[in-house]
């Protein structure tokens, strides 16, 4: 708890390491992760750095195992992970890790181009196939028809119509040239038009279709393609065609003319094609082969490889000293962990067999250190929440300790029902009971990934949920009647039937006995429940708010202290925890007083004055008190009630007024007259340089209160603000202060509002919706009523769990930056970043992911 509400104490360290020992030093920092290096040469290029080139090898080692990582997924190869904690290996393993992967790349390499060029005259050969087998058809046609010119002028003229020039030379010659070829079965009505086109009619196309498709070598993509062969006359025309085949992508394969040669080159080509099935089955099998054996080595690889290259990029922050023999180095690390660290450097030094043990000192320094939290998975993911707003400075109060209750207690009452929030429980409880199995998944999906980090968030928010249900007594928008009600029917049973609604008198019909748990049942039924929720929800959400704001006033009177703010405590926080409850808490006594003194109970009992009809406005009051008027009584037909709570109220309530008042003036110009008088006494001093000892106490204290006001543990003043500037922040602060009381005030209202919006539209979902499937008395019934049920829970999960959630997630989220954190939390630190192998390997792995 310490640590989390207070940063960890930072130290900067100077590191001497020799430079044998260097990298083994680095290596167990990494395993720790405790330190947080500074970059000592900032002018530097990257590429002239000392170990630039074992970061490009430690970059080429990568590259050859994501391509070895791209090839095990192309196979569907699971990657096995041993779970095993593995060390950053020795530099000299360098050597027989890029050995091993430049000999797996190449032979990887080599394997792929046999097998693509074996694909490819598998290809080719299986295209030569179809043609030999579909072209026969056409040749048989061709056969059939020579025997008359006639017939294959006829053959020519159903294709294009009758070219007399074209029946000329058939006639005379009687034969006709050929080319066979496949082409893409999509190119097909595009390259036939082309050839019309370019020909002139003068060939003729026959294409028949290949019903297998067939895989691309080169992308390994399933692809359709059809057979073509096409009958012309002429050189001239040949050389046309090929052009045209050319262009549109067709492979031309070579066709005998007789039918043996055909049968001849057929039969070849299947011997072909069995020979080369065997060769591929062979080469995959290798293949498969080799991509098993490196999927077991494969994580292990990448983290040595990432070890490796986050030590040598560590080491190019250090320095050379003169010598060349020793590399220095500058770290943040946490004060409580030096004697971790000087174990780290020892088991270094004893790693690389080095005789001359490290040095680290701790340096004098006026910079502000790094922020620091020691968190655990539960309280990883509040902090997240803070840090959104922005990180803590250094050793100031963090929110993070007591947003854990205050974050779902207010989220809680935005959303307040029982049977919500237990689902919402349960949704939680599942993610921390599967943790480990759910983490080892790691899903793609980024909304997934938000919940599964706020899993004990949501699993707070939902038992606070489940809380305010039973305190509203709000369970899927019903009521509970667990302890009975306190209220009962005066009336005869004939009365209530006769009238539709009946008023219960509290005089007559209450039994004066606080119900034990939450609201009574009865306000389920009653017609001004809407009325008495919204008075009630709205006093609650005021007084929860201006609690909550006088909190965080109060811490930062721990903060003040903390960096001994005198000043501040006299000028600020003095006179705005005044001025807030001199007001606002003050208005949240009324609601309770009120609600002691007032009751309807009273009249029965013949005290008139106490009873509910004089009971007096809340809010015309306090705007009576700000305008200091005096008030009157509630009902002026009722001459006997007084329009006062308490004797002595009116005075009372104008001294609480003026002293908050006075406060404003105190905030605006007490911070500033102070520090302008000490900055004089400080020229006299200086002007008198034999002054008393009793100046020089002075001074000496007022410049305590001085510095501390300044947020700075030391007593500097190198940079001293303006004074104009000075009195400008002042003034902003106290306006911001002064009107943010009254508009956080409002702001906290949207706890009733959102709370009344989720309660009345579950009411409304369950009238909608629900009671039409409760309402069906027919046979079918149950039928009807597991189709609404089904509906209605998907509305619910959808609209009043998801929806309404996220939205009162993020008004919370609101309360907690704007209304409490701006009265204590400045924010304006910067994370404490260690070197640590455990935050570099996950960063990678989820840049995978992504």
């Amino acid at each position: 708890m310490g640590s989390l509400f207070r940063s960890e104490e930072m130290a900067l360290c100077q590191l001497f390491l020799q430079s044998e020992a260097a990298y083994a030093c680095v290596s167990e920092l990494g395993e720790l992760g405790l330190a947080q290096f500074r970059d000592l040469n900032p002018d530097v290029n990257a590429f002239q750095r000392k170990f630039v080139n074992e970061v490009r090898r430690c970059d080429e080692m990568e590259r050859k195992l994501r391509y070895l990582e791209k090839e095990i997924k192309k196979d569907g190869i699971p990657i096995m992970d041993s779970g095993e904690i593995i060390e950053a290996p020795q530099p000299r393993e360098m050597i027989d890790l890029e050995a091993t992967f430049e000999k797996l790349e190449n032979e990887l390499r080599e394997v792929n181009q046999n097998a693509e060029a074996l694909k490819r005259n598998f290809l080719e050969l299986t295209e030569l196939k179809h043609i030999l087998k579909k072209t026969q058809v056409f040749f048989d046609e061709r056969e059939t028809r020579e025997v008359d010119e006639s017939l294959t002028a006829h053959l020519i003229e159903d294709a294009y119509g009758a070219q007399p020039h074209m029946l000329e030379i058939v006639a005379k010659t009687g034969q006709l040239g050929f080319v066979a070829g496949v082409i893409l079965r999509e190119r097909i009505p595009a390259f036939e038009r082309m050839l019309w086109r370019a020909c002139r009619g003068n060939v003729y196309l026959r294409q028949a279709e290949i019903d297998d498709p067939l895989c691309d070598p080169a992308s390994g993509e399933q692809v359709f393609k059809s057979v073509f062969i096409i009958f012309f006359q002429g050189e001239q025309l040949k050389t046309r065609v090929k052009k045209i085949c050319e262009g549109f992508r067709g492979t031309l394969y070579p066709c005998p003319e007789t039918p043996l040669d055909r049968r001849e080159m057929a039969v070849g080509v299947m011997t072909r094609i069995e020979d080369l099935n065997t060769v591929l089955n062979q080469t995959q099998d290798h293949r498969h082969r080799v991509l098993v054996a490196a999927a077991k080595n494969l994580k292990t690889w990448f983290t040595k490889v990432r070890k490796i290259k986050a030590i040598y990029h560590t080491l190019n922050l250090f320095n050379l000293d003169v010598t060349q023999k020793c590399l220095i180095a500058e770290c943040w690390v946490p004060i409580a962990d030096l004697e971790s660290i000087h174990h780290a450097l020892r088991r270094g030094t004893e790693r690389s067999g080095s005789s001359v043990p490290p040095i680290l000192n701790k340096m004098d320094t006026k910079e502000t250190p790094p922020t620091y939290f020691r968190l655990n998975k539960f309280t990883k993911g509040f902090q997240a929440l803070i840090d959104a707003y922005g990180v803590a400075t250094y050793r100031e109060a963090n929110p993070t300790p007591f947003a854990i209750i205050t974050f779902p207690f207010l989220f809680s009452v935005m959303f307040g029902d029982f049977g919500h929030g237990f689902i919402m429980t349960l949704f939680a409880m599942w993610m921390i009971v599967n943790e480990k199995p759910l983490m080892n998944k790691k899903f793609n999906s980024e909304i997934w990934n938000i919940f599964f980090a706020g899993k004990y968030i949501i699993c707070l928010m939902g038992f606070f949920s489940m809380y305010t249900g039973l305190i509203y007594n709000d369970f899927f928008s019903k009521s509970l009647n667990i302890f009975g009600s306190e209220w009962f029917v005066p009336y005869t049973t004939m009365s209530v039937i006769r009238e539709k609604e009946v008023m219960l008198d509290p005089k007559n019909a209450f039994t004066d006995e606080a119900y034990p748990l939450g609201l009574d049942p009865v306000w389920q039924v009653a017609e001004n429940k809407i009325q008495f929720l919204n008075a009630y929800k709205m006093k609650v959400s005021i007084i929860v708010g201006v609690c909550h704001m006088l909190f965080g006033v109060m811490i930062s009177l721990w903060n003040h202290m903390f960096f001994r703010r005198q000043i501040n405590i006299i000028c600020e926080f003095i006179p705005q925890i005044i001025f807030m409850t001199f007001l606002f808490f003050y208005l949240c006594l009324l609601v309770f007083h009120k609600w002691c003194s007032y009751s309807a109970v009273a009249d029965a009992h013949g005290l008139k004055e106490e009873g509910a009809h004089c009971a007096p406005s809340i809010l015309i009051t306090f705007i009576n008190m700000v305008l200091f008027k005096s008030s009157y009584p509630p009902n002026g037909e009722v001459p006997d009630c007084d329009p006062y709570m308490y004797s002595g109220q009116e005075g009372f309530q104008k001294f609480l007024v003026f002293i908050a008042l006075m406060c404003v003036p105190w905030m605006l110009c007490g911070k500033p007259y102070l520090i302008w008088k000490e900055r004089k006494l400080e020229l006299l001093k200086a002007n008198n340089g034999n002054a008393g000892g009793l100046m020089e106490e002075t001074n000496a204290s007022q410049a305590q209160m001085i510095d501390g006001s300044a947020g700075a543990v030391g007593t500097s003043h190198e940079h001293e603000e303006e004074f104009s500037d000075i009195c400008i922040h002042q003034a902003i602060h106290t306006i911001e202060y002064v009107l943010g009381c009254v508009s956080n005030t409002a702001s906290y209202l949207r706890l009733w509002a959102l709370s009344l919006a989720h309660a009345q539209l579950s009411e409304v979902l369950w009238s909608m919706v629900m009671r039409i499937g409760l309402s069906q008395t027919s046979w079918y019934g149950g039928i009807v009523l597991w189709a609404i049920f089904a509906a209605w829970a998907v509305l619910t999960l959808g609209i009043l769990i998801l929806m309404e959630g996220l939205s009162a997630f993020l008004h919370t989220l609101r309360l907690h930056w704007v209304e409490f954190q701006n009265k204590f939390y400045q924010g304006q630190g910067y994370p404490f970043l260690p070197f640590s192998f455990e935050i570099i390997l996950d960063a990678a792995q989820n840049t995978e992911l992504d």
